[in-house]
């Protein structure tokens, strides 16, 4: 089965966040400068750029846009609904599960946005991490968050200052804490995993000079998703848009960090019987199965089963048999500057035991 490999930014915000300040046009016209299929805009608590019409193609670039619901802790990621889902300002008890419940009911899916973020105390940046993991009906989690990997290096002026830039020398990759939760929840059911951006370009103050933290052409540099589809983009936008969310809500996605290596030409799929499976795909375990993992480039290649590591190579293809039912997925190292840097983390591939 032939994939269409497209690349996206998802969650940043415009100037119609009360923390965003930059136009959509600028925005867009970043993303094309740097090869950005698609983007998913997540203003705080609106979906006031739909009401001005910028949802849809725009040149090469397809907006989609959804909303981060935004209380005190515990951000969500909402897509696909028909009007924003209200959240009180300011209120720290209000329970996640309704406004999941809500996204859900409007017919949406939702996202856990930055689940284990701790700001930095270096610049007063709050803590804004999820905090209820009672909850139900999430669609997904934020596996890599730029934001909050990047400011976990700024913990005095000067790494801080070169982390500024060389940010792409600083990023460590998805926390272990937020990959060992996810393989659990994966074991119990499909959890999808997206690289999240959470981009302001804001302007602070350091030394007395003002700067801007990350202007969007800069930004769009490091942590994208890629989603694959199984019909190419027609230009039809709401076809578009569906497309993407069908294939985003299947897991047929990976999270990527692209400053050193593109990744498209990535593939991982399990094949049996002559049938290949993809991410987010679940199939039973009944005959002879072989893992086949490619890369554009060699790479420390790392596959991952129920959580555990079970192989580690360093290459740019890897064939594996495949004899045990598990939650199967993939992690990629590319080397740059004498380092092997986080690179491509895949969704699943879920077999089951033969009934």
């Amino acid at each position: 089965m032939k994939l269409y490999d497209y690349t996206g930014i998802i969650h940043f915000h415009s100037e119609y966040s009360f923390d965003g300040r930059v136009g959509l046009p600028q925005i867009i016209s970043a993303a094309a400068k740097c090869g950005i299929d698609f983007l998913m805009l997540t203003d705080h608590d609106h979906l006031q750029a739909r009401d001005k019409g910028w949802e849809g193609w725009n040149g090469k670039v397809l907006l989609v846009v959804g909303q981060e619901i935004s209380p005190r802790f515990n951000h969500y990621l909402a897509f696909n609904i028909p009007e924003p889902v209200r959240c009180p300002e300011d209120v720290t008890g209000i329970a996640p599960q309704k406004y999941i419940d809500d996204v859900n009911r409007a017919g949406g899916f939702g996202i856990i946005a930055h689940p284990d973020h701790e700001g930095t105390k270096t610049f007063h940046v709050k803590h804004y991490p999820w905090t209820d993991w009672s909850v139900d009906g999430y669609a997904g989690i934020s596996i890599w968050d730029f934001m909050t990997d990047w400011q976990s290096s700024l913990n005095s002026y000067l790494p801080s200052l070169l982390s500024y830039f060389f940010p792409a020398l600083y990023l460590r990759g998805p926390r272990q804490i937020t990959l060992d939760r996810w393989d659990l929840l994966n074991q119990k059911k499909k959890i999808i995993g997206i690289g999240e951006l959470d981009n302001h370009a804001s302007m602070k103050k350091v030394c007395g000079i003002t700067v801007e933290a990350f202007p969007f052409e800069r930004a769009f540099k490091f942590v994208r998703t890629h989603i694959l589809t199984k019909a190419p983009l027609s230009q039809d936008s709401q076809k578009d848009i569906n497309l993407l969310f069908s294939s985003l809500r299947h897991a047929r996605c990976y999270a990527a960090m692209e400053y050193f290596q593109h990744s498209q030409g990535f593939n991982f799929s399990i094949t049996q019987d002559n049938k290949e499976y993809y991410m987010g795909d679940a199939f039973a375990l009944s005959s002879k199965a072989e893992m086949c993992v490619s890369f554009p480039k060699a790479a420390l290649i790392r596959v991952i089963k129920n959580g555990a590591l079970i192989a580690e190579e360093i290459r740019k293809d890897l064939f594996l048999p495949v004899e045990e039912s598990g939650v199967y997925r993939v992690e990629a190292y590319i080397k740059a500057y004498g380092k092997y840097r986080p690179w491509i983390f895949s969704n699943p591939i879920y077999i089951e035991s033969q009934v």
